[in-house]
């Protein structure tokens, strides 16, 4: 069973808790303890000033492999942003809060992701999951039509006795649920695994999602689906695995950025997911590492000149692609002159750069899932019907081609080698690489960092052995982490 330690500074005035309390000098004196097992720590000394005793609280119990919040990433993630010491400035995602109901003319409280105010409830979440850090103290603001918030690390002692009783009943809460969670464990390991049950297309169905559970369950790892908003405290698990499109924008990225400085187990990772996500980085890597793929040149402005080189370096159709997209969104294909010029027009609004390959029709694409360096799966994905791509996301309802699943033997050798190839240069986490066969050339498209895997169709060769497969590295992993 894990044990969980609240440190503070003066434990005078904390409440009884179901926790072992201990001040500063007690916690680095007295620990680690011999045969000591997984142990969290809530830090509630002053983090305010760098190098006091709340800052090397954290930093020892970083070293000491207690998991602890807030970490030190945290406490800097919150010291020095935005040229002012002791606040970060975020503009927030469009459609997380609803300006009308959100109270602007007083600070928003937030407790261990909870706050007194229902209307900024998910705010409170969010700001948690980005900065776990037991009191955050949010201003809101509105510019230019984007909400911001200032968001500042609080010493519980500064609060006013009202706010006092309400941190003492969240924190009496929190270790409460972080204590009962793992004193029901039957399992090695904690794993989350990240879903948006809103999203139109996930990576994975929920027949596929629930194969991961009983999988994970089969190596010692209990799973549990959760959104966003519902991952309180990231080191109550060992692992995350994100099973929702990740973009660098969003909380995908900030969720494994966190868990990975957390020490959980992370797929993917937010090094696969920044190099994954910007196809200006893999179209670089491929021609540096001499991995085959279309030729491909990047535009940065819209002028006569620009459009007269393209038609020199490509004929007609082009294909035009933002640098981040996914599920064949924001790719587009210029029949002539005038489609050209439309689609850079509108694409450099979007984006300082803009890539231009060449076109090449196949009648399907490959999709050969790599995980940890070696092939997985492979998929033919048919193009859909009476359209270039994969995906037809201009149909009045989404429609996507046909697919064969085969077993990785029968792939030609040359689509193997090209699909490991470009993935070594990017990491050892799962993979989706597409490519392209024309007669015996392969030529790479992209590699994505959190491929499809749904039921009867990713799975259709393994089976339930695709999901025993992914599991075991994270098992494999784990035992590794243990080892350290």
């Amino acid at each position: 069973m894990a044990k969980t330690i609240v440190v503070a500074d003066d434990t005078a005035q904390l409440p009884t808790l179901e926790a072992t309390v201990v001040d500063f000098a007690q916690y680095l004196s007295e620990y680690p303890k011999i045969n000591e097992g997984k142990t969290r720590v809530i830090n509630l000394c002053n983090t305010e000033a760098y190098l006091s005793q709340g800052y090397h609280c954290s930093l020892l119990a970083e070293a000491r492999q207690h998991q602890v919040m807030p970490s030190v990433s945290t406490i800097n993630d919150l010291a020095y942003v935005d040229n002012k010491a002791g606040r970060v400035v975020l503009t927030l995602p469009r459609g997380l809060i609803k300006p009308k109901e959100v109270i602007t003319d007083k600070p928003v409280m937030v407790y261990f992701g909870w706050c007194e105010q229902e209307s900024a409830s998910r705010l409170a979440s969010y700001l948690f999951v980005k900065f776990p850090s037991p009191i955050l103290r949010v201003l809101l603001d509105e510019k230019d039509g984007q909400w911001q918030v200032i968001v500042q690390d609080v010493y519980f002692q500064n609060l006013s006795q009202c706010q006092q009783q309400l941190f003492f009943k969240q924190l009496d809460v929190f270790t409460r649920k972080v204590w009962r969670s793992q004193s029901r464990k039957k399992y090695r390991w904690d794993m989350a695994i990240l879903v948006n049950p809103e999203e139109r297309t996930p990576p994975s169905d929920k027949v596929a999602l629930n194969k991961f559970v009983r999988a994970a369950e089969q190596h010692g790892i209990r799973a549990e689906l959760v959104t966003h908003e519902q991952i309180d405290l990231l080191n109550r698990y060992d692992a995350l695995f994100i099973r929702e499109t990740t973009a660098i924008q969003n909380h995908t990225y900030a969720l494994s950025r966190r868990a990975e400085q957390e020490g959980l187990v992370v797929m993917d990772d937010p090094t696969s997911i920044l190099r994954c996500c910007n196809k200006v980085f893999l179209q670089d890597a491929f021609s540096y590492n001499k991995v085959p793929a279309p030729k491909t040149q990047f535009v940065t402005r819209f002028t006569a000149d620009t459009i007269g080189q393209l038609e020199q370096t490509f004929a007609y159709p082009m294909v035009l692609k933002l640098p981040e997209s996914s599920f064949s969104l924001g790719v587009f294909k210029a029949k002539d002159r005038a489609a050209l010029e439309e689609y850079l027009v509108k694409l450099l609004k979007e984006s300082a750069l803009v890539l231009v390959q060449e076109y090449l029709y196949t009648e399907f694409d490959w999709r050969i899932g790599v995980l940890n360096g070696r092939a997985l799966y492979a998929c033919r994905y048919h193009m859909a019907r009476n359209h270039w791509q994969i995906y037809n996301h201009g149909a009045k309802r989404s429609t996507s081609g046909g697919f064969d699943t085969m077993p990785t033997f029968e792939v030609p050798k040359i689509v193997l080698d090209a699909a490991i190839k470009a993935c070594s240069f990017i990491g050892n986490s799962l993979y989706g690489v597409d490519l392209k066969q024309i007669e015996d050339k392969v030529y790479v498209i992209e590699v994505n960092d959190n491929p499809s895997i749904e039921s009867k169709v990713e799975d259709k060769y393994l089976g339930d052995e695709l999901y025993m497969q992914i599991m075991q590295e994270f098992a494999d992993r784990l035992e590794a982490r243990g080892k350290e």
